[in-house]
């Protein structure tokens, strides 16, 4: 179980992101954290990862408070995260990237079933560089398919919509139902669309830097998609704008 308490962050040049959020992360569901653009999402995603630092506050994992610990302590401890925008490795292989994330060598069996699960060909893909070569949409997909290879205990997603074309879009919807039938930790979704919404066990949202409201997906999305509760609807923003 994951649980932030009274957590804030400034942001450079002392600009208040978050405001105190209080949240519960509970185990063996899939949970989607949503709002307003600027509302203070992502912040909060990179907090738990420890690519950013709280102004205040805490982060507890499974009662341990990991506030102070680094991202490799983090990684150590069974968290994942992909980035919304993932990084590119030039000079190593999709299968290099596997294994890392994997912690020790695979078999070409297991880097098909990974890289299956997020609508690529392992023999196509395996000894490939990623590197620019990779299209957006590939290249979130093999980031996807490291995530899946570690096992987290507590996975974490930003935007992995952000970039992709439609095809990888309705692969990546089922590689979110898989992941819910099959949990063993928490997983967590950054979000503004609505498909991957409608597939949350729980709904989060964020504005203003607090949390404005949370519970049941089934409960909280027919409310978000006639745009009632908390300032501008969250689900699909127009072109350009940001989560």
């Amino acid at each position: 179980m994951l649980k932030l308490e009274h957590l804030t962050w400034e942001a450079p040049g002392g600009a208040q992101v978050l405001r105190g959020i209080d949240l519960t992360i509970p185990d063996g569901k899939l949970t989607v954290i949503t709002g307003p653009n600027g509302g203070g999402k992502t912040t909060i995603a990179k907090l738990v990862a420890g690519l950013e630092t709280p102004s205040g506050g805490r982060i507890l994992l499974d009662g341990e408070d990991i506030t102070g610990l680094d991202v490799t302590s983090r990684a150590k401890r069974g968290l994942s995260y992909a980035f919304q925008q993932p990084v590119r490795f030039k000079g190593l292989t999709v299968r290099d990237l596997l294994e890392l994330a994997g912690g020790g060598s695979l078999s070409e069996e297991q880097l098909c079933t990974i890289l299956s699960r997020v609508g690529l060909c392992a023999r196509e893909y395996m000894d490939r560089e990623v590197d620019a070569a990779l299209s957006g949409g590939e290249i979130k997909r093999i980031e996807i398919a490291t995530v899946l290879a570690r096992h987290s205990r507590l996975s974490i997603f930003d935007e992995p919509e952000a970039g992709i074309d439609l095809w990888s879009f309705q692969n990546l919807i089922q590689v979110f139902r898989e992941l819910r039938e099959g949990l063993r930790g928490a997983v967590v979704v950054i979000s503004h669309q609505e498909r991957i919404l409608s597939i949350a066990d729980n709904l989060v949202v964020v504005a203003g830097g607090r949390v404005q409201d949370q519970g049941p997906g089934e409960k909280l999305l027919p409310g978000l998609l006639r745009g009632e509760g908390h300032g501008a609807c969250p689900v699909c923003p127009r072109e350009g704008e940001e989560g």
